[in-house]
């Protein structure tokens, strides 16, 4: 143990030194620590409703999704299916094709987007878990079916699938008559077989139907909006989708799942960072409870710091004393912020103590998820307060005591 760690080491924890100076430190040591906690604990909360938040999304958006580069639709021959299935690393694979439409039921209307799938679909997208009512199937044999989120079938007035026929208007392409208005719309009129639950924006802006149906009601008849991609677990996710990039052609673009809702991801990102910024002013005031006690350390020794420099002791060395009493202090601090934080994280991730008030969100409790980084950059932002705060404590002090 070299010199100044054992005097800082003394002044801190000696039995023989008790006195205010030393009640000051300790109230430092809480001072720090709560502020370090706060911050693994905010950035562990954004970590789990980003995860929530993409969990919901996965229900509608696909590991990888191709789309054309030229408008809107494709045809389904122009893709290989059976060669894409093949590629190592693909799960499985669906056609979609979606268009906007408008809803009646019992007198109320609402737009939505209205996606009809494949039987393949429940490949790609498990759905069982999100259906509250009814079941997820959107055609039995003949019978056409629709699937709707629960907002749209409040909008809509449905409070039972027992009377829940829904009309769907589309604007029929290639024709306008100003005089025969309805002869604008492909009408079609279907039961509603379920309703799914996730978020408030996907429930009331997609509307499952069979692909046939979809078809039939844009006039698209053998085409696709998208095919969608479900990767298999553990697959490299760059390599798949550079291999499904050069099997489908340039005439194709293939996207993933962040880069369907980028900007919403980016915007996640900003807050959740800026949450931490804004949880590190506050550490940096707290932090200066550890200049107070450093200073008033200081100046209680200012015999000590005589006897020092009888001894033959440099300002160097004395600097380095109280220096490394504040990273002491500061690193008591941490260890005590990051046992509370990370303790708290980990039990409110697998036990759900706090639970939110609300019986209509999608989880009974706060979603959080503890992240290693995050708890690497606290440390690195707390290390360079710890460090600037005490290196010009201790260099101001003895300054003004020489």
């Amino acid at each position: 143990m070299n010199c100044e760690l054992f005097i800082a080491r003394r002044y801190l924890f000696s039995s023989q030194s008790r006195s205010v100076v030393n009640l000051i430190a300790g109230l430092s040591v809480a001072a720090v620590a709560m502020p370090v906690a706060a911050m693994i604990i905010l950035l562990s909360v954004f970590n789990g409703f980003e995860s929530l938040v993409k969990s919901m999304y996965s229900a509608f958006d696909a590991d990888l999704t191709i789309i054309p580069r030229q408008g809107q639709t494709f045809a389904q021959d122009d893709l290989d299916t059976a060669a894409l299935v093949r590629i190592p690393g693909v799960g499985a694979v669906s056609y979609t094709l979606e268009q906007s439409a408008l809803l009646e039921h019992g007198g109320r209307q609402a737009t939505a987007t209205v996606r009809g799938v494949d039987d393949a679909y429940t490949r790609v997208f498990t759905l069982d878990d999100a259906v509250s009512a009814g079941e997820w199937r959107v055609r039995l044999g003949d019978l056409e079916r629709l699937v709707v989120g629960q907002s749209m079938a409040w909008m809509l007035g449905i409070r039972s699938l027992a009377d829940a026929d829904v009309t769907l208007y589309a604007v029929r392409r290639g024709s306008f008559s100003s005089l025969l208005p309805l002869e604008n719309y492909t009408r079609r009129t279907e039961p509603v077989g379920g309703v799914y639950t996730l978020d408030l924006d996907t429930e009331r802006t997609y509307v499952l139907s069979s692909l046939r149906l979809a078809q039939e009601l844009f006039g698209y008849p053998g085409r696709a909006s998208a095919l969608v991609v479900r990767l298999e677990p553990g697959a490299d996710a760059a390599g798949v989708r550079r291999a499904v990039a050069e099997a489908v052609g340039d005439d194709f673009q293939v996207r993933t799942r962040d880069e369907l809702r980028a900007s919403f991801y980016r915007i996640m990102t900003y807050e959740k960072w800026g949450i931490f910024f804004i949880a590190l002013l506050v550490l940096v005031i707290a932090s200066f409870s550890v200049v107070g006690a450093l200073a008033m350390l200081i100046v209680e020794k200012r015999g000590d710091i005589a006897t020092l420099r009888a001894l033959g002791a440099d300002t160097g060395l004395i600097r380095a004393v109280f220096r490394t009493e504040g990273f002491l202090i500061c690193g008591l601090g941490a260890v005590v912020g990051i046992v509370l934080g990370v303790g708290a994280s980990l039990v409110q991730q697998h036990f759900g103590l706090i639970e939110i008030p609300a019986e209509t969100f999608l989880t009974k409790s706060y979603p959080v998820e503890f992240r290693f980084a995050d708890l690497l950059a606290v440390l690195a932002a707390f290390a360079a307060v710890a460090v600037l705060l005490s290196g010009i404590t201790v260099r101001s002090m003895l300054k003004n005591n020489e």
